[in-house]
């Protein structure tokens, strides 16, 4: 790829040299070039952008970062058009595993439910929640993963979100991660969580924004017919992993077994970032938004796709499925007419179950079955 040049850690000479003369330290590179944690000096940017415009080859610059470096509010170039942005989440479980999961096409398509080896055998969905997706933590358990998430989120709350704004009580960062892990897979309240944290809601708007721009949470739109109405109705929130919830929670499978509750919410949240992952790759470009009635229907998770074809997913905890379970999916259905292609509810039993025409119950396993 060329050379690298990381600005983060342990490597204060190429820290100093970026930031005291970013024109000359562009000027200088020898090549393709990936510089690491370009957040922590913004004005870079306008140098790499003359530098683009100078030489318009392809592949010149990688740039990678723990934050969203465009929305630095000391960043003046944008690099649009002369850049792709590409979000790189954490494994998903068939990355882990080493293979590419099918499930939305599956789901937005005519293929038929997974069956046989694909659903077979013992898994623990518990173990693939707590687990979450970020390397180091897959490959440490027990105390070792928790130390490692602990020192994450740490490095994130108090580094990466002084890089991106002046906030002046960074301490009250981690308790709000830990109210917002509490809520995980929630419609967002800032009147309650502003009570629950003791931040003015104005405030709180801020911080929630810089928790989203540093990758910890995840909002999930409402649906609905008209695109401008979707922007007016509360999203969900969902933290960006599994691992990090449960660290932020103290959740163990010891405490989770004691309350089962506490897994409801943590493994809406797994599955939605499962399919956020999903749709990165996906050829068929869908998004996804969850959907609530006026009337308290509600599906978990609504995927569009660039046709218009649509399709819901409700997650369930528990091992059996009954038709109540149906009652949001039916109403989207019914809304929907045509462009409703199917509703699932994921739960955690071994069989396909139909529940009715596009209705059916599949094992959680599908979501990650190759």
């Amino acid at each position: 790829m060329g050379e690298n040049y990381p600005l983060g850690g342990g490597f204060p000479p190429t820290l100093a040299a970026a930031a005291s003369d970013p024109e000359g330290f562009v000027r200088g590179l020898d090549g393709p070039a990936v510089i690491d944690e370009v957040q922590r000096v913004p004005e870079l940017l306008p140098a790499i952008k003359v530098s683009v415009d100078r030489d318009r080859r392809a592949g010149r610059f990688l740039l990678t970062g723990s934050a969203n470096v465009l929305l630095l509010p000391r960043v003046s170039e944008s690099l649009a058009g002369r850049m792709e942005v590409h979000t790189l989440w954490p494994f998903s479980q068939g990355e882990i595993a080493g293979h590419k999961e099918v499930f939305l096409d599956r789901l937005l398509g005519d293929a038929p439910a997974p069956s046989g080896s694909a659903l077979s055998g013992e898994d623990d969905v518990v173990e693939r929640v707590l687990r979450g997706g970020f390397p180091p933590a897959v490959e440490r358990s027990g105390r070792r993963r928790d130390a490692w998430l602990a020192s994450y989120s740490g490095a994130v709350l108090q580094r990466d979100v002084r890089d991106l704004a002046n906030v002046q009580r960074l301490a009250e960062l981690p308790h709000l991660l830990a109210l917002l892990a509490a809520r995980t897979s929630g419609l967002l309240n800032l009147a309650e969580l502003g009570r629950a944290a003791g931040v003015p809601q104005s405030t709180l708007q801020r911080y929630v924004t810089l928790l989203e721009h540093v990758y910890l949470v995840v909002p999930l739109p409402s649906w609905h017919t008209d695109v401008g109405k979707r922007l007016v109705k509360a999203p969900k929130l969902h933290l960006i992993d599994g691992g990090l919830a449960a660290h932020a929670l103290a959740a163990t499978p010891e405490r989770i077994g004691r309350d089962p509750t506490l897994l409801g919410s943590l493994l809406e949240s797994f599955v939605a970032m499962e399919l956020v992952k999903q749709c990165s790759w996906s050829v068929r470009s869908p998004r996804l938004h969850h959907y609530r009635t006026a009337k308290g229907a509600e599906v978990d998770l609504v995927i569009e796709d660039r046709r218009g074809a649509i399709a819901g997913v409700e997650v369930k905890a528990g091992a059996r499925v009954g038709a109540r379970d149906f009652r949001g999916l039916r109403e989207l259905a019914g809304a929907h007419g045509d462009r409703f292609i199917r509703g699932i509810v994921l739960y955690r039993g071994d069989a396909v179950v139909p529940f009715g025409e596009r209705l059916a119950a599949w094992p959680i396993q599908a979501l990650w079955a190759g």
